[in-house]
């Protein structure tokens, strides 16, 4: 039997918090990215952010937009440009999957998190979303409130 606590820790580096309240998620891929100089020691130091970030297919290849890795604090002169398009890596099948489904209309491609795997490797979760019209979200809050008053009444009523 294996012990709980020898299972490797995974360090998530950034989350993007308005994907799930602009989009809906419909499926998820785990992709590698290409980084360069000093961006995984500022990965390490969690020094990104996915705001406004978005993937693109280009040709055969996925590539990542305005993800902003801050230069190394004690790199030099050849940190590379903050909000570089960086390449991901995905198998043929993968990209083809992804094209076929971000042909359809109000498809897209959104990174969710950034994250070093098991093994010390840069990870970024893509999804493929559709965005929320108002009324979605709206409806969204709804069902959020609804829920943490039906838990507030639960504990409340636990206490007596």
């Amino acid at each position: 039997m294996s012990n709980p606590k020898d299972k490797p820790e995974i360090m998530m580096v950034a989350t993007n918090h308005e994907a799930g309240r602009d989009y809906f998620i419909l499926e998820t891929v785990e992709a590698g990215i290409v980084l360069v100089g000093c961006e995984v020691k500022s990965l390490r130091g969690k020094q990104a952010s996915l705001a406004g970030s978005f993937a693109r297919l280009e040709g055969d290849e996925v590539f990542l937009y305005n993800m902003h890795i801050a230069p190394y604090a004690m790199g030099n002169r050849e940190n590379p440009e903050p909000l570089r398009e960086r390449k991901l890596l995905l198998h043929r099948s993968q990209i083809e999957k992804l094209r076929t489904k971000t042909t359809q209309k109000g498809m897209a491609l959104v990174p969710l998190k950034v994250y070093f795997s098991d093994r010390g490797i840069v990870k970024v979760e893509i999804a493929v979303v559709k965005g929320k019209r108002f009324a979605d979200r709206r409806e969204d809050l709804k069902k959020k409130s609804i829920m943490r008053e039906i838990d507030r009444a639960i504990k409340n009523r636990n206490r007596k």
